[in-house]
């Protein structure tokens, strides 16, 4: 009778060990596939803040008074950030991310003109969302970069 109850008891551990074991993986992955998530969100981010960072680099050195064209690039953006685009997009392509989602970069000129020692802001956004469709968000992330004109 004893050895009965034994091997009755091992049955039922066996199958509450098998759901266990489906509970504590499917958390485990859940996690997982968070912190890969969260790794790409911040990925994202740094590569928009670079880009960013790019395309003020871009206008700080091509100012409005900047003469030159071919090799020294024409003189500054004004309100018509074409090669700013072209720097933000440099960055961006690179590190992976679909360029056709990212916004005009938004050069604005805070003191109100583009002469040497006026600041001079860049704005770029990216819409994010996840790939995985058990953590759904959509998020847009934004990053601005602000420098002095000194070419």
């Amino acid at each position: 009778m004893r050895h009965i109850s034994i091997s009755r008891r091992a049955r039922t551990q066996r199958g509450g060990t098998l759901v266990e074991l489906t509970l504590v993986l499917t958390l485990v992955l859940t996690m997982l596939l968070g912190v890969l998530e969260v790794g790409r969100l911040l990925f994202t981010y740094t590569t928009l803040a670079q880009a960013a960072r790019s395309g003020v680099r871009y206008a700080i050195t091509h100012g409005a008074l900047r003469a030159g064209s071919g090799v020294n690039g024409p003189s500054g953006p004004g309100n018509d950030p074409t090669q700013v685009k072209a720097a933000v997009t440099n960055i961006t392509s690179a590190a992976g991310l679909t360029t056709g989602l990212i916004s005009t970069p938004i050069v604005t000129y805070p003191d109100g003109t583009n002469t040497a020692g006026s600041r001079v802001s860049v704005t770029v956004t990216y819409p994010f969302s996840t790939v995985v469709p058990l953590l759904p968000l959509n998020v847009t992330l934004t990053s601005t970069s602000e420098g002095t004109i000194c070419y």
